[in-house]
């Protein structure tokens, strides 16, 4: 064994240290996956998607090569290590590799293209004297054309730097949006506090509450309501978790 000194690139991601900072980047992997595409000479995208797009399973017709679809979804799902930017599209384009069709591909490439513009983005780590976590969460209700069955996603920031997100669609239906939103602040709840246990552990206590921002009014009131509804029954054990967070004061939902 023998010691190779600070990292400065690893399994694609290349590791640059400053005085007092650290960034992560992965733009030799990005211009592989441009390459790989065939669009090296296509304009950039200045944004990743549509806001109007759905992308479902009979949209399109079939699209001829399979497996590059499949070959360039993985490549992306490892580039979200230090691209949370795109962690969402690239979730919602992974959905359709068993049958992509056009319309998915061109999703795909809108990716890229987009990618193509922003080489240089990665993640940045500095220090700071703050610490303080916050944390946004949302739901896409009833977004999928196929099923009809709803995304959940946060992020989790520490002062302005991001250090957990996630994205991920549930197994059932849900008939409530308020259901929905609920179970979305339930899961950023969840990873906040064990955050702020792992911080513990490590001798950098958080002694702020968490602030928490939801767009949706009925969850935030749920949240600090002690009053059980009997449309919230189906939920409780959601409702019973946050709102002892929030009596402890390490969770503050905005």
């Amino acid at each position: 064994m023998k010691d190779l000194g600070p990292f400065s690139y690893f399994l694609g991601i290349a590791i640059t240290r400053h005085i007092s900072s650290l960034f992560l980047s992965q733009r030799k992997y990005v211009a592989k996956i441009i390459d790989r595409a065939g669009i090296s000479s296509c304009k950039p995208s200045p944004t990743l998607v549509s806001p109007k797009l759905k992308l479902g399973t009979t949209t399109s017709i079939p699209f001829e090569d399979p497996s590059l679809y499949g070959s360039l979804t993985r490549a992306l799902q490892y580039l979200t290590f230090t691209r949370s930017d795109i962690n969402f599209v690239v979730q919602q384009v992974c959905l359709f590799m068993h049958d992509p069709q056009d319309e998915h591909m061109n999703a795909l490439k809108r990716i890229v293209r987009y990618l193509q513009g922003t080489l240089d983005d990665g993640l940045h780590f500095y220090p700071s004297s703050t610490t303080t976590l916050v944390s946004y969460t949302d739901v896409d209700w009833g977004g999928c054309l196929d099923s009809r069955r709803l995304t959940l996603g946060y992020c989790v920031f520490m002062v302005d730097k991001l250090i957990s997100w996630s994205t991920k669609r549930q197994a059932t239906l849900s008939h409530s949006s308020v259901e929905t939103e609920y179970r979305g602040v339930a899961n950023v709840v969840s990873e906040s506090c064990w955050l702020r246990n792992l911080l513990l552990e490590l001798h950098c206590s958080i002694p702020q509450a968490t602030l928490i921002y939801c767009d949706n009014v009925s969850a935030i009131y749920l949240a600090g309501n002690p009053f059980q509804h009997q449309r919230t029954k189906h939920i409780e054990m959601d409702i019973h978790f946050v709102r002892e967070k929030v009596a402890r004061g390490q969770i503050k939902c905005n």
